[in-house]
């Protein structure tokens, strides 16, 4: 049995202080802001004292809407030292979104930035609560969100209705010391600290509650694979409202005393940059971050050789890309991590001394203290080694719950406590998975069962062809056809017949795509998961198949 953390969020800040005081702990180059963990921890304790001044209590929901800005981590520990629920809001959300997260969250306040992309946070938000600009700051009277009280903006020139960042630290100096170490000793690890939004692929997005127990323990082990210690270095690009930024991202550098290095909004050259000024020794991102950092036309004019570590996850990792990212990043111990926001949300994660084989082949072996197993489909049936199933996980991991949604809680996990992925694996003798697709993204023409991840990876040897997404399209002879979405690479062409051409022979002749399209990017959620479904309704429109069948 591996050790456990007891600590909640803030307890462990407390702690990690104390044990590397002067050592840097979140590092924003381009801000020229460097907080030593002392100075951090100090920092994220005075704005737990002026949430608690302003009134905000345990158990409270605090919605955040922003991208990688330093107040985003210092919420995150300040909210859990005084027991607050800290809600994250994906920072590609429209008004209808917002307005759905903060009602069904029931959040009393909420930070934003102004802006995000293409995105006016603050218009958007005046949209949802036309009260806002009119009403007293800290006294908001919403008819569509009635629990809506505080909004924080972040940033210069605090719009009306609205405090500004800055109030909660004045409002902290208020506060004794000894007040919010009250507070601290109420809090109890297995309570709720974190809700996040599942991605809503499918449905209305559901709030994932997370504990203390959860993400320290998660992140903890997430840091034990790649190795952390106190002089590592994280150069965190990817989003901090989901679970890669803030868990695998900032607990695994927490838990270890490692300095966080954010990107505040992901660009490869800023990646570039950050790693060679701050010596960063570990990296994060999705395949299609790596892609583009690789493909950078400055790519070769940077020194990475300090990286060692860091996980790419998100999606299927490809084979080719690893291999780059291995020899031309220099990150020889990347590991790969699999898992889903419900289990906090790392299951599997490869190992640095894992040989590149089980680096590329699968997604690694589950965390200590974590169980896996594949059951059958239809009969909930463990299966041995080698045969596919869904994964299923239980331990220390599994979230508390939906909020509000006990039917739906009920349906992702058991009554003996597995939580069930849906998704399809399989396991070797090991402990190894493979994840070959979502129950839902099978294909399956004229009685075969394709797994898309097949193709993609054997599509990804082409030399043109730097990114794939296969997927399902209605047929009415067959039931369903195999569709590939291709990304070439910069300055070369290609036909369909030739993408057709180069499987023939090469794979099952039912697993050639009946359909390709070249496009320059994809869907996505913006935490950089691919919406297949998405690619699936546009080739549905674009192909006429809306009469072929469609039973999905």
């Amino acid at each position: 049995m591996a050790q456990q953390l007891e600590f909640t969020v803030g307890g462990l800040l407390d702690h990690i202080a104390g044990r590397y005081p002067d050592r840097d702990a979140l590092v924003y180059p381009e801000r020229e802001l460097r907080y030593t963990w002392r100075e951090f921890n100090d920092v994220c304790r005075q704005v737990a004292k002026g949430l608690l001044k302003l009134g905000i209590r345990k158990g409270e929901h605090i919605s955040i809407w922003a991208y990688n800005v330093p107040e985003w981590v210092i919420l995150q520990f300040a909210t859990a030292k005084i027991g607050a629920v800290l809600v994250t809001i994906n920072t590609s959300y429209k008004s209808a979104e917002l307005e759905y997260i903060l009602s069904q969250s029931d959040s009393t306040t909420l930070f934003l930035v102004k802006s995000f992309k293409d995105t006016d946070y603050v218009q958007t938000l005046c949209n949802v609560v036309p009260e806002l600009p009119t009403a007293e700051p800290g006294k908001l009277a919403s008819a569509k969100l009635p629990f809506l009280k505080n909004v924080f903006f972040i940033g210069a020139e605090t719009p009306a209705g609205m405090f500004n960042f800055e109030r909660i630290l004045e409002l902290g100096k208020d506060v004794p010391e000894g007040e919010l170490t009250e507070v601290e000793q109420t809090l109890d690890c297995h309570e709720v600290i974190n809700m996040q939004y599942t991605s809503g692929t499918t449905g209305f997005p559901k709030g994932v509650m997370l504990t203390h127990f959860n993400v320290v323990n998660n992140g903890f082990n997430i840091g034990e694979c790649m190795c952390f210690t106190e002089n590592d270095r994280l150069c965190i690009p990817v989003p901090f409202f989901h679970c890669f930024g803030c868990v695998l991202g900032v607990m695994a550098c927490v838990t270890h005393g490692s300095a966080m290095v954010p990107v505040e909004i992901f660009d490869p050259l800023k990646v570039l940059q950050t790693i060679e000024k701050e010596r960063c020794t570990a990296v994060h991102g999705v395949p299609t971050m790596f892609i583009a950092e690789l493909e950078h036309p400055e790519f070769s004019q940077f020194d990475l050789t300090s990286l060692r570590s860091g996980i790419m996850a998100g999606s299927p990792c490809p084979i080719e890309v690893m291999k780059r990212v291995i020899r031309d990043m220099h990150a020889s111990e990347i590991t790969i991590a699999y898992g889903q926001t419900e289990s906090s949300p790392v299951i599997t994660q490869t190992r640095t001394d894992d040989p590149i084989e089980l680096r590329v082949a699968t997604v690694g072996r589950a965390l200590p203290d974590v169980e896996v197993k594949i059951v059958d489909i239809e009969t909930g049936v463990t299966l041995p080694p080698g045969k596919q199933g869904e994964l299923c996980t239980r331990g220390y991991l599994v979230m508390k719950g939906y909020y509000k949604m006990p039917e739906e809680t009920a349906k992702a996990i058991d009554k003996d406590n597995w939580l069930h992925t849906g998704d399809l694996a399989v396991m070797d003798e090991n402990g190894y998975c493979k994840i070959t697709g979502r129950i839902k993204n099978m294909i399956i023409r004229g009685g075969e069962n394709i797994y898309p991840r097949e193709i993609e990876e054997f599509l990804y040897t082409h030399p043109n062809i730097s990114d794939v997404q296969v997927y399902g399209v209605p047929d009415r002879k067959y039931g369903e056809q195999v569709m590939a979405a291709v990304i070439l690479k910069k300055g070369v062409s290609m036909t369909e017949d030739e993408v057709r051409e180069f499987c023939k022979g090469k794979i099952a002749n039912y697993k050639i795509p009946r359909y390709v399209k070249f496009v320059d990017s994809y869907p996505m959620t913006a935490s950089g998961k691919i919406q297949k479904f998405k690619l699936r309704e546009i080739a549905i429109k674009e192909l006429h198949l809306e009469d072929s069948g469609e039973t999905v």
